[in-house]
């Protein structure tokens, strides 16, 4: 008995700690005319759920725009949760799919391609339903939710990651914005995070063009808006200036907001200021 009482008490300081140690997100602070739905599960591969968290306008009379976001992480950590940051899309009547995808000790490239694809058929099947408007798609995502979003925007109908979700959908997304994201890994493959995802596939070198957004442009591709600082310690600058050279090569509309002494994302409140304003006047041009 003395030993189960202090098996059960070593059990529960362990269960405190654990408890203690995880982090806590805020609270996504939405409109009182949204409905939101969190953790709605949009694929499963294996033992893995893929979750969303929804905040749709189910009751307006006209199908609403949706922006899916992707959270960053270097392919390894990270969690939906983080992202809390949606009021100016709230503002402007989006609907948002926050979206959790595979992260590397789960499994290796191309399963987080294979899941932010899936999440993307998601939202096309149950377009009527969420009352989406499947031709004002916006796809978000910073660092490797930048390179994340673009490739579920560039594939387009291309189905070689939809083996998770097999759809008859035409796919096709209004617009990408990509912030500081990685466009191509060939000259990242020795860097630690993209060799660690790219697994034993990192010296395969159509493996990693597969898998690298650039090479999926051309002149159909979708208009992206591009952010990127130029004193990025960990995704070089050039990254995005490659993308939109080539997205200007094949007259795709593109836009590159290059943020001066800019670092990995945590900009100054002038820069997010800037960044968010020249958000909103790229995707105002589109009409959306």
């Amino acid at each position: 008995m003395k030993r189960f009482i202090v098996f059960t008490l070593v059990f529960l300081y362990h269960t405190l700690v654990v408890l203690s140690q995880e982090k806590e997100y805020t609270s996504v602070i939405y409109p009182e005319d949204y409905t939101a739905e969190v953790d709605v599960i949009y694929t499963e591969a294996n033992d893995w759920v893929g979750y969303m968290d929804l905040y749709t306008k189910q009751n307006d009379s006209v199908p609403t725009p949706i922006v899916i976001n992707i959270h960053g992480g270097g392919w390894r950590s990270g969690t939906k949760e983080s992202q809390t940051g949606f009021g100016t899309f709230f503002k402007h009547g989006y609907a948002v799919a926050n979206v959790a995808y595979r992260l590397v000790d789960v499994a290796p490239a191309p399963a987080a391609i294979e899941d932010v694809r899936c999440a993307l058929v998601y939202i096309y099947k149950n377009a009527k339903a969420l009352n989406i408007d499947t031709s004002k798609i916006v796809v978000m995502g910073g660092s490797a939710g930048g390179h994340l979003a673009l490739m579920a925007g560039l594939l387009g109908n291309n189905k070689r990651f939809d083996g998770n979700c097999q759809h008859s959908e035409k796919i096709k997304v209004a617009a990408i914005i990509d912030k500081y994201g990685i466009s191509d890994l060939t000259p990242l493959a020795y860097w630690k995070s993209a060799n660690n995802w790219l697994s034993l596939n990192n010296t395969d070198t159509a493996f990693v063009k597969s898998v690298s957004p650039i090479n999926y442009v051309s002149q159909n591709s979708p208009p992206i808006f591009i952010a990127h600082g130029t004193a990025d310690p960990i995704v070089p600058y050039q990254q995005s200036l490659i993308l939109y050279k080539k997205l200007k090569t094949y007259k795709v509309k593109t836009e590159l907001l290059t943020i001066k002494k800019g670092k990995h994302g945590n900009f100054t409140t002038k820069q997010n200021i800037q960044l968010s304003r020249s958000i909103w006047k790229f995707l105002n041009k589109l009409g959306l």
